[in-house]
């Protein structure tokens, strides 16, 4: 029986079948990741902070710290971290968080049973500005090949892709992530958005580095692709920059409510009414991929407005932006909303750190 297994391991990578990918039992991280959020998504929608362990209302830089934690009693299902500034070979992100520290508080989110998602703003690679400077409406066109930049954002992509592979358990495992660059991208403020590049450049900037972190053998990423808040969706419009279904396994958008509640309530009505029907044909997870009110006026918005609109849709989970002294979106126990997201977390479809580890 030995010989025969050794001859037939033999023949096959005689054959050009590399004996690597005989071994490999078991799929890839970002495909894991996917079948995770499939199993949650029936049993209701995650919440997730961005910066959730550095910052808070009344409090910054604390190690073992979380406004969401000690509001309700629980993390986040979900934490949010951004690489801005990790291009430029930056210790610090743009918001000043060691990049050290979001290796750390990343994975140890990942081990006690959460899941991490990724942005990034990228510094203006053409101006030397940040991801908002948009002064130059040739950034992407540069940075394509052939472009006077390329050669310049190939290191940049190689610092992100480098960053992204130290991203290991103790066990030296890839740690799942939900990867979402290029966010936005139907507003004009940063320097890959609508206004600024063609819709064919902004699909090459999004299957270049695609292809590139896919070339270094990140199979743990689960690709995000999130438009801002429309109001008004048409699938032709939608589909100008969508980088395609072989690109993408979760849509979303970025939705605040910088207006009116009417309007907020009216404009993501009518986008997720698009989005989720989008998203179940083309068997896409969906999500709310950043969404808030900024430093809380309404003390009881998120059982008042923001959960009856993500009732009605499949959403896999909701993140909500930083917590800072000067601009918050979450909850802390220091605030009026304190009690109203108490309300939330009771919620039988709101699902936290402590409700998903119970479904397996």
């Amino acid at each position: 029986m030995k010989m025969m297994t050794m001859i037939a391991m033999a023949a096959l990578m005689l054959a050009g079948c590399p004996l690597q990918i005989m071994a490999k039992k078991t799929i890839d991280g970002g495909k894991q990741l996917e079948q995770r959020l499939r199993l949650l998504q029936p049993k209701g929608y995650m919440m997730a902070h961005q910066d959730d362990p550095f910052y808070g209302v009344t409090w910054e830089w604390e190690q073992n710290r979380s406004d969401v934690l000690e509001t309700v009693g629980d993390y986040p299902a979900l934490m949010g971290f951004d690489l801005g500034g990790i291009e430029m070979d930056d210790k610090k992100n743009l918001d000043s968080v060691p990049f050290t520290r979001i290796h750390d508080e990343l994975i140890a989110h990942y081990e006690r049973g959460g899941i991490v998602t990724i942005s990034w703003h990228p510094r203006n690679p053409l101006t030397g500005g940040t991801a908002w400077d948009v002064t130059d409406y040739t950034v992407v066109k540069n940075i394509l090949p052939g472009g006077k930049c390329h050669a310049k954002f190939q290191t940049w992509m190689q610092r992100v892709g480098d960053f992204l592979v130290s991203l290991k358990t103790k066990k030296g495992q890839p740690v799942p992530i939900i990867f979402r660059p290029w966010h936005e991208n139907n507003g004009s403020w940063f320097w890959w958005g609508q206004k600024l590049c063609t819709d064919t450049e902004y699909r090459q900037l999004w299957n270049m580095l695609q292809d590139y972190l896919n070339g270094r053998g990140l199979d743990n990423l689960l690709w995000s692709y999130s438009p801002n808040l429309d109001g008004g969706w048409t699938e032709e419009r939608f589909l100008l920059r969508y980088p395609g279904n072989d690109r993408v396994t979760l849509i979303g958008e970025d939705a605040y409510q910088w207006g009116t509640e009417a309007d907020f309530v009216s404009q993501v009505t009518a986008d997720l009414n698009f989005l989720s029907d989008f998203a179940k044909r083309n068997g896409k997870l969906l999500a709310m991929t950043e969404c808030g009110l900024k430093n809380m006026p309404d003390a009881t918005w998120w059982t008042r407005v923001l959960k009856p609109v993500m009732d009605r849709y499949p959403i896999s989970y909701f993140l909500l932006w930083r917590n800072y002294k000067e601009e918050y979106f979450g909850p802390s126990p220091s605030l009026p909303c304190a009690q109203d997201f108490k309300k939330l977390y009771e919620a039988e479809n709101t699902l936290f750190l402590k409700d998903i580890k119970k479904i397996k």
